[in-house]
C-alpha cells in the first residue's frame, strides 16, 4: 500500500501571476458573526454532511477513506467525521444526543484497540495510528504506514470533540477525558528516533521510520503545533525552526501575489480546517508581514490564476472552473492529447507547475475551491455554483460533490481506475473521498461563524503549541 503523500510528485514551469483585489479577504477576516451563503450552498454542505453520517459504522465509529466504492477506514477521514456531527447538531440536521453518542463510541473503539510495534493485528503503535485500517476490525491494512500526519488529522477531530461535549452528563465527560488520554498517549518523538531532528511522515514495521520528514510549507503545520503542544512526549522546543528552515524556496509571488507556495491547495486549507490563524503570526509570517490565513488566500488565488492561464491547453477551465489539488484521475496513461503526448493520472497530488510538488493532467476538484471559501469567498461561490451548473449530476449527486473530473479526459475504450467517462463532457468520478469532503463541510463551517475555529481556540493543546511555535498577536495574545 502506498500512502497518499509519496504519490506527490515535482514539476518545473513558470507560474502565472495575478493580481489580488485590496479587499478580497474583508468579509471572511471578520472574527465574528454571521454570513451569508446561498441558499445552493447549503445543499452542499447538507448533502456532505450526510456523507459522514450515513457511511460510519455504529459498532465502532470507523469511517470510509471513500464511498461508494468498497474501502478501508481512513483514520484522517474520521477526525473530519468527529468535527462534521457537531456542525450537524447546531444546523438541526441530528440531535447532541446522536452525535455524541456515536462520537463516543468513536473514542473509546480508538483508545481500547490494541496497539503495539507487531506488523499486523494492531491498529496502531506509539499513541499514532495506521493510515488506513480495517473498517470492522480496525487492524491495520495491507502494508499501510503508522502515519504521523493521519493521525493529527485524527486527534483534531477528536480534540475539537473534547472541547464541543462541554456538559456535565456522563457522556460528554467520558469523551472529554478520553480526549485528553489519546492526547497524552501520543509519543511524537517516536517520530525522530533514528535521531533525525524533523517528524518523520510514518513508520512500517517491516523497515522503521520513513526517510522523508515533515519540513518546509505543506499539510504537515498541524503534527509540529500538536506535537508541540503535547502534554507528555513533546516535540523538543526547536522543532518549529526545523519545520520553517526550508521556506526560503517555498516562496513564490511578488508584492501582493507574494506567498509561501505548495502546489496542492489542501496543503493551505487542512491546517486551516481546525486553528484560526488571522491575526496570529510566527517569526516568518511577522518578518513578511502577513498571516497563514493571507498566505492561504494568496495561494488560491494563484492557483484559479493558473487555471485562467490555462497553460497546458485543458478543456473546460475558466476563471470559474477551477481547483488543484490531491484527488482521483481517470488513471495512468501516456496518450495524445491535441497532437502533443500527454500524462494522466489516478490519485495524485495536483497543482500549478512551478510551485513545490506541482503536477497538472487536466483534473479539477470541487473541494479544492470549496475548502478555500474562508479565505476567497468571492472566487469559491461562484465556481461552487459554476461547477453544479456546468456539470449537473455527473459531478454532483446524494452526497454532494464527486472527488473530481477532467473535461479533456474523452476516451471510452480505457480501464479506468475509477469513474466514469462522458464521450462529450469527459471524465468524472463516481466516489466521494472522506479527506476532501471534510474540508468542503469545515470550511463553510469557518465561513458562516468561525464555528470550529472558535472552540479550537479554547483548546489548551493548540494554544499551547502555537505558543511554543513563536506565534502571537490577535486571539492567542502575546
Amino acid at each position: 500500500m502506498i500512502d497518499r503523500r509519496a504519490l506527490l510528485s515535482q514539476s518545473s514551469a513558470l507560474l502565472a501571476a495575478t493580481a489580488l483585489p485590496g479587499a478580497a479577504a474583508a468579509q471572511s477576516r471578520k472574527a465574528a458573526g454571521v454570513r451569508t451563503l446561498p441558499a445552493f450552498y447549503e445543499d452542499i454542505e447538507y448533502r456532505t454532511f450526510r456523507w459522514f453520517w450515513e457511511t460510519a459504522r455504529r459498532d465502532n465509529g470507523l469511517v470510509p477513506d471513500r464511498y461508494p466504492s468498497p474501502s478501508f477506514c481512513s483514520i484522517a477521514s474520521v477526525g473530519f467525521a468527529l468535527t462534521a456531527y457537531p456542525i450537524g447538531v447546531e444546523r438541526g440536521w441530528i440531535t447532541r444526543a446522536e452525535a455524541r453518542d456515536l462520537t463516543l463510541t468513536t473514542l473509546r473503539f480508538f483508545w481500547e484497540a490494541p496497539q503495539g510495534p507487531e506488523p499486523s493485528g494492531k491498529i496502531g503503535h506509539a499513541g499514532f495510528y495506521y493510515h488506513f485500517i480495517d473498517m470492522i476490525s480496525g487492524e491495520r491494512f495491507g502494508k499501510t504506514e503508522l502515519s504521523s500526519v493521519d493521525t493529527t488529522l485524527l486527534l483534531m477531530g477528536v480534540l475539537f470533540a473534547g472541547q464541543y461535549y462541554d456538559r456535565a452528563d456522563a457522556k460528554e465527560r467520558e469523551i472529554r477525558d478520553l480526549a485528553q488520554k489519546l492526547y497524552a498517549r501520543a509519543d511524537w518523538n517516536f517520530f525522530r528516533s533514528d535521531g533525525r531532528k524533523a517528524v518523520s511522515m510514518g513508520w512500517h514495521p517491516e523497515r522503521g521510520l520513513i526517510p522523508s520528514s515533515w519540513t518546509g510549507y505543506n499539510e504537515g503545520m498541524f503534527v509540529y503545533i500538536l506535537g508541540l503542544g503535547a502534554p507528555v512526549h513533546a516535540l523538543p522546543a526547536d522543532s518549529w525552526d526545523v519545520w520553517t528552515a526550508p521556506y526560503p524556496r517555498c516562496w513564490r509571488g511578488e508584492g501582493p501575489t507574494r506567498h509561501l507556495a505548495f502546489a496542492p491547495l489542501f496543503g493551505h486549507q487542512y491546517s486551516e480546517c481546525w486553528i484560526d490563524f488571522r491575526g496570529i503570526r510566527d517569526k516568518v509570517m511577522r518578518e513578511a508581514g502577513m498571516d497563514y490565513f493571507e498566505n492561504s488566500r494568496r495561494a488560491t488565488y494563484a492557483s484559479r490564476a493558473y487555471c485562467i492561464a490555462n497553460p497546458q491547453g485543458w478543456d473546460g477551465w475558466s476563471k470559474d472552473i477551477w481547483g488543484l489539488t490531491a484527488c482521483d484521475g481517470p488513471g495512468d496513461f501516456k496518450l495524445e492529447f491535441k497532437g502533443k503526448p500527454t500524462e494522466f493520472f489516478s490519485y495524485s497530488a495536483r497543482g500549478p507547475l512551478g510551485q513545490p510538488d506541482g503536477r497538472d493532467d487536466g483534473t479539477l476538484a470541487p473541494t479544492a475551491a470549496l475548502g478555500s471559501l474562508p479565505f476567497a469567498p468571492e472566487i469559491v461561490i461562484p465556481a461552487a455554483e459554476a461547477m453544479r451548473r456546468e456539470h449537473g449530476d455527473r459531478l454532483y449527486g446524494k452526497y454532494g460533490f464527486y472527488d473530481s473530473f477532467n473535461p479533456s479526459f474523452r476516451w471510452t475504450d480505457k480501464q479506468l481506475s475509477n469513474g466514469r467517462v462522458d464521450p462529450s463532457r469527459g471524465w468524472y468520478d463516481t466516489d466521494h473521498i472522506g479527506i476532501d469532503q471534510g474540508p468542503i463541510l469545515l470550511q463553510a463551517a469557518n465561513y458562516r461563524n468561525d464555528f470550529v475555529w472558535k472552540r479550537m481556540q479554547g483548546c489548551a493543546p493548540v494554544r499551547k503549541g502555537l505558543k511554543a511555535a513563536g506565534f502571537t498577536g490577535g486571539w492567542l495574545g502575546a
